[in-house]
């Protein structure tokens, strides 16, 4: 089967929907499928054309930034030709340019389904909102000519006021999570390297640095669990500098971050590869995902973490929730809450047997499952137009 794969951000660029995308990408490439990934090329550096893992990677040039978004010219052009190309289309959302791409696939007979990651909520200010606007009409648009829709969880689908519209249509999947094994010397040395005062409780949160994420929120339960835990360790892991859209959201919080640095109490660890994902998990006693609002549906991370034993202290987001309900690894707190954050987090660290009520069954996660799922939707979809 030849896949066609449309976002408008794929690797190296790094986010919960980046990673998502390569996971399955690759999946769908070693089941035997020929995948093609049509994407913007944000980064001027990157080759207009490449192949990654036996995935053929196309990068459309960008003229121009509007927020979160890219203006390209070329698109329409290069996105007929592969959609001619291809047999089937997996859009996605959010994406400005989807619309186009679903419309073509109608038109040719072209099996099209929506992957739904989040609601899309951009910081506050005019041109954000009507840029949110454009996206949410062309994603509705989208909606109209796609044949299916696929969110993470259910929950999610019944909140989202996206999804909810079209419930007809969605198809949960769960996403694709994988990380490699470690041995214990590889631990022991990312413990010395980012920790080497031990016997202290180390809290990670690993996203980019934007405002959905609740940095602040963080940074505000803070104090209350340095009262109990003076040598606590708050490693944050993933992009923090020069994020597109979120440069202000940095700069407001850097004074208080700062101030944690000199006291030892917060890392930076910057963006790491698979392998030093998996010791960063196995070097926590928890995780952190303080998000704000349905820009995060799921939080990849948590399965992540979850897999290395680690719970996760989760607010209590549609979708967001889902782990830990699923897999009792954890707490739920309410949205923007630091004082019960903090309790959150203070409740876990004195009450690590809890883990032995945890759900370690993770075999719905794998990239072979998911791309399963996926193939299984082509072929049903495939029918339905033929009949």
């Amino acid at each position: 089967m030849k896949i066609l794969i449309v976002l408008t951000y794929y690797r190296p660029h790094i986010s919960g929907l980046t990673i998502y995308t390569e996971r399955i990408a690759r999946a769908l490439a070693w089941r035997g499928h020929q995948v093609t990934v049509l994407t913007s090329q944000f980064d001027p550096s990157l080759p207009l054309e490449e192949t990654c893992d036996g995935v053929r990677v196309v990068r459309v040039p960008v003229m121009m930034r509007l927020s979160k978004g890219v203006i390209m010219p070329s698109f329409g052009r290069m996105a007929s030709r592969l959609v001619r190309e291809n047999d089937v289309i997996q859009l996605h959302l959010p994406q400005f340019d989807a619309a186009g791409v679903a419309l073509r696939g109608r038109l040719l007979k072209k099996p099209t389904v929506i992957t739904y990651h989040c609601d899309l909520e951009l910081p506050p200010g005019l041109f954000n909102r009507v840029a949110n606007l454009a996206v949410l009409a062309m994603n509705d648009l989208a909606a109209l000519f796609t044949h299916r829709i696929v969110t993470y969880t259910e929950d999610y689908a019944n909140h989202s006021r996206y999804t909810r519209r079209y419930m007809k249509k969605v198809k949960v999947t769960p996403p694709p999570v994988v990380l490699p094994a470690i041995t214990p010397d590889q631990k022991q040395a990312f413990q010395l390297e980012h920790n080497p005062h031990l016997q202290r409780p180390v809290i990670g949160m690993a996203a980019r640095f934007a405002t959905e994420k609740g940095v602040d929120v963080l940074l505000n339960a803070m104090p209350e669990v340095l009262k109990k835990h003076p040598r606590a360790l708050f490693q944050f892991v993933g992009p923090y500098h020069n994020i597109i859209g979120e440069e202000q959201y940095f700069k407001r919080l850097e004074p208080e971050i700062r101030k944690f640095k000199e006291m030892g109490n917060w890392k930076f660890l910057g963006s790491m590869s698979p392998a030093q994902m998996s010791a960063f998990y196995a070097n926590l006693d928890l995780l952190v995902v303080p998000s704000l609002n349905s820009t995060e549906a799921f939080g990849l991370v948590q399965i992540e973490a979850m897999m290395n034993g680690v719970r996760c202290i989760t607010s209590n987001l549609p979708g967001v929730r889902q782990p830990v309900k699923v897999h009792r690894m954890g707490a739920i707190f309410p949205i923007g809450d630091s004082d019960a954050l903090a309790k959150s987090i203070l409740h876990a660290l004195d009450h690590p047997e809890e883990l032995q009520q945890a759900n370690m069954d993770f075999s719905a996660y794998t990239p072979d499952s998911v791309a399963q799922a996926y193939e299984d939707l082509f072929a049903e979809i495939t029918t339905q137009i033929h009949r």
